[in-house]
């Protein structure tokens, strides 16, 4: 009698080590800290009541973005995306936000400096990356896959203004039950950086 052999499980991208309380303007949140399994970064996500009931959880996954978020860069939405979303999520009760380790896209932040230079040449945000030989956008979704699966989130209601990410969540598995627009913080420093991904990575931007 033969025995198949049996395919290995999966490994999760990364590993779930520490919880806390992290009070901020808009309401207390549990700070969940992950680490890669196979790699340095570290991720984080935010979460505020019963994510793991089976309903579908109002979920933001963000980009870090440290000009946008840390030091109120007015050259993307970015910082804007990240304080609605939260605000978002306080107003329901219940959220969850994953804050990924993958800055400028995922050229880091040295290259987004450089990015940035190239900009101030006449350079949109995609030929600014592509002059530095990366794609438009380097980001692996991925892990977000494993950190819901750790939080125990099954399907999402997801706010974003980028449908190339929904598709390629749903490739990674995750289930997304809604898109919601998160259209927040056009101002005449990114008016051209927003048309941009509008046009080249075919964001949404109806209304902003």
């Amino acid at each position: 009698m033969s025995i198949e052999a049996s395919a290995p499980p999966q490994l999760a991208a990364v590993a779930h080590v520490a919880s806390c309380r992290l009070p901020t303007p808009w309401g207390e949140f549990t700070m969940h800290g992950f680490e890669e399994v196979a790699g340095t970064r570290e991720h984080v996500a935010l979460t505020m009541g019963d994510i793991a009931d089976g309903e579908p959880v109002l979920a933001r996954l963000h980009s870090e973005c440290l000009t946008g978020d840390g030091l109120f860069s007015l050259r993307c939405d970015c910082g804007f995306q990240l304080q609605a979303a939260l605000e978002a999520i306080a107003r329901e009760g219940r959220g969850a936000l994953l804050y990924l380790r993958q800055e400028g896209r995922g050229i880091g932040l040295i290259n987004k400096i450089r990015a940035y230079r190239l900009q101030d040449g006449g350079a949109d945000t995609v030929e600014a990356n592509e002059q530095l030989g990366f794609p438009a956008d380097m980001r692996d979704f991925g892990i977000a896959r494993d950190m819901l699966d750790e939080l125990g989130i099954g399907r999402v209601r997801l706010m974003t203004n980028n449908p190339r990410k929904l598709q390629t969540l749903r490739d990674a598995g995750i289930e997304i039950v809604e898109r919601v627009p998160l259209m927040v913080g056009r101002n005449p420093h990114n008016d051209g950086y927003l048309d941009t991904k509008a046009a080249k990575l075919g964001h949404l931007f109806h209304g902003l």
